[in-house]
């Protein structure tokens, strides 16, 4: 989170829970919405932190999202992007990659 924060972000919550999963950070910047999904793997010998956010996963994202928006309804009036942090390597010196718009909710729902 800290490192979103560095880069302009304002955190709103994290690892909200719901029966479509959880949403790792919820964070803001200016009139949007960022829901953040984190990922780390040590190596990306089977593809990196960043594939493994499938088709599947994305749908629960966007599911919980629409929950998330039921329960903060001051939130409904501002636009809504899904990115994804991949993260790689050691934890004492991590490769961070940060996907903006890494997918959206068109075409999936």
């Amino acid at each position: 989170m800290r490192y979103l924060q560095t880069q302009g972000l304002r955190p709103l919550e994290r690892n909200f829970r719901c029966r479509f999963g959880e949403l790792d950070l919820i964070m803001q910047s200016d009139s949007c919405i960022i829901v953040v999904e984190v990922r780390y793997r040590r190596s990306a010998h089977y593809g990196g932190a960043a594939v493994t956010v499938t088709r599947n996963k994305q749908l629960k994202i966007i599911k919980s999202t629409q929950q998330l928006l039921q329960h903060r309804p001051a939130l409904n009036n501002l636009a809504v992007r899904f990115d994804v942090v991949a993260i790689s390597g050691l934890l004492a010196s991590p490769k961070i990659s940060w996907l903006k718009a890494a997918f959206s909710a068109d075409g999936i729902i």
